[in-house]
């Protein structure tokens, strides 16, 4: 098209996006080292909106299992397989009908979210699933909430990715209004009453909250939707509680369908990826030199720029490890097919790769930040302190143990695809440098335990080395050829006892105070075998002693 030509803006056809929200869960018995959250949270009953979901690989029932739940499943390599679905026979098989290593609850009362953006425009969203995964042996637990929309304006769409998807706003406008978050988030029911309502605006409340409690203010409609989990600040009553564990923006995934895709430009896709405010599509958001290496890093373009009619279903995927985007032409089945298409692999096969990978992220950030508070507590002085130390290091260890050959995926696919992605998200979010340091910090730890123990077992050796030397003494002396100095032999019973007694009394003593001298007898030994220091040396030595 010629520059002078105006046109009408891309319209998204269908708009979605799934946002994964990780967080920390806090320990509910003190020592323990497996925390079975979800136990919790199955024995509020009061005003509890979530339930177990089993989803669609239910054991015994198929009636909702369809061809896109097959493709999700022949994705995955066979020990991924057994821990995203569990399985039902062999060694693996559990008490709860070969159960998976993840738990998901869902909440079905939330219909729709209506979001009311910086100029007053308002937008109703459909939510089609809102969930909460827990995972066995690991303290984290992560929020899942995809929303969708359709006929939305690209710029639109845009501002939603960047400012649906945080927790509490990071700054306020002169005039008021939170920088950066929708001006308002409703969340509704299927009748269209208002659930709950966000308070981005109440500014003194977040500013007061964090004055206070020295941890951020959730939003109140992201805080009511993950009820009854409570964040952890002082007074809190809530069973479950938890912490956040990374920036305040929200991982997600966005999949964005067009008529023609080819439409946007490079800053279009350079502001997907950034997650950046809307803006002229002739204009990058960044310089040149910064996005040098824009498309070799971030962009899967083997679907992209084809060549004669295959153009036309092109398609392409952007990659960051905090968010993935998924562009492509509405009209195409390759691209919009529900059950076979693009759409089905981002709301499965994508959906659970990212799943994977944040989770990864998240469980070593919680076993780094155990870490840190173990070491906090430590007081070398206190003999109780160091205990608890030891063992909480101990179960650290285990913990870590159990996530590496339990969790810890380097592949979960042989699917081209679906593989490079999973590589990729690895990469961006620094999974293998991120392991590798907590790694570290718990073999240092473990080293720390094992040489004081070997120093204590060093302390005890010679203090028993000395003892033996200087009992020897005594022993030679009154062993000699079996002689016996005092013949006591004939005497009555009871005085015999009592000299029994006040032998044992008086072996006792000198034993214990050797045992209390010992630190000073052998170095008093080590003084009495050098050749080189003098006998006045030696005989200080000795005076040192008592």
């Amino acid at each position: 098209m010629s520059a002078g030509l105006t046109t009408t803006p891309p319209i998204v056809r269908q708009f979605r996006q799934i946002v994964v929200w990780p967080v920390q869960l806090m320990p509910i018995k003190a020592g323990a080292p497996v925390q079975c959250h979800w136990e919790a949270l199955e024995k509020v009953k009061d005003g509890n909106p979530w339930q177990r979901w089993r989803g669609k690989f239910n054991i015994g029932e198929t009636e909702d299992f369809r061809e896109r739940h097959y493709k999700e499943f022949v994705t995955f390599l066979p020990f991924v397989q057994r821990f995203l679905y569990g399985s039902p026979a062999g060694q693996e098989k559990s008490e709860d009908s070969g159960v998976s290593s993840i738990r998901v609850y869902r909440r079905n009362d939330v219909a729709s979210a209506r979001l009311t953006f910086a100029d007053g425009w308002a937008h109703e969203c459909a939510i089609h699933r809102c969930d909460l995964y827990f995972f066995h042996d690991a303290d984290v637990l992560i929020l899942v909430l995809e929303i969708s929309s359709s006929e939305l304006p690209l710029d639109r769409a845009q501002d939603l990715l960047f400012r649906f998807a945080r927790a509490y706003p990071a700054f306020w406008e002169k005039d008021g209004s939170p920088g950066n978050c929708l001006r308002k988030v409703e969340w509704l029911d299927g009748r269209g009453a208002v659930l709950a309502t966000s308070d981005h605006g109440d500014k003194e409340r977040y500013i007061d909250h964090v004055a206070r409690n020295r941890t951020p203010c959730l939003a109140s409609h992201w805080s009511w939707l993950i009820q009854p989990l409570g964040l952890e600040m002082p007074g809190q009553s809530a069973s479950l509680k938890f912490r956040q564990l990374e920036y305040y923006r929200m991982p997600f995934m966005a999949y964005l369908s067009l008529d023609d895709p080819h439409r946007l430009t490079r800053a279009d896709f350079v502001r997907l990826a950034y997650v950046t405010r809307p803006g002229p599509s002739e204009e990058l958001e960044f310089s040149e030199a910064s996005l040098e290496q824009f498309e070799t890093n971030y962009c899967d373009d083997r679907y992209w720029g084809r060549s004669g009619g295959r153009n036309k279903g092109d398609t392409r995927l952007v990659c960051t490890g905090r968010t993935i985007a998924l562009v492509g032409e509405h009209e195409n089945s390759f691209f919009s097919g529900f059950e076979t298409g693009l759409l089905a692999q981002f709301r499965h096969q994508y959906f659970l790769l990212f799943l994977i990978a944040h989770f990864n992220k998240a469980a070593l950030l919680s076993m780094s930040d155990e870490l840190a508070v173990a070491m906090n507590r430590l007081s070398v002085g206190e003999t109780e302190s160091v205990k608890e130390f030891k063992r909480t290091i101990r179960q650290s260890m285990e913990v870590f143990l159990r996530f590496t050959h339990r969790y810890w995926f380097h592949a979960v696919s042989n699917q081209d695809q679906a593989r490079m992605l999973f590589r990729r998200m690895r990469e961006h979010l620094r999974l293998d440098e991120l392991y590798e340091e907590v790694r570290t910090e718990a073999m240092d730890m473990s080293t720390y335990l094992d040489t004081d123990s070997v120093r204590r077992q060093a302390n005890t050796v010679l203090r028993l080395t000395v003892v033996t030397i200087f009992s020897l003494i005594g022993t030679i002396a009154t062993g000699f050829l079996g002689m016996n100095l005092l013949s006591e032999a004939d005497k009555p019973l009871l005085y015999r006892i009592g000299l029994f007694l006040l032998v044992s009394a008086a072996t006792v003593t000198v034993t214990g105070i050797m045992i209390v001298k010992s630190k000073r007898l052998a170095d008093f030994i080590d003084a009495l075998s050098n050749d080189r220091i003098g006998w006045r040396r030696k005989w200080l030595e000795w005076k040192k002693v008592w």
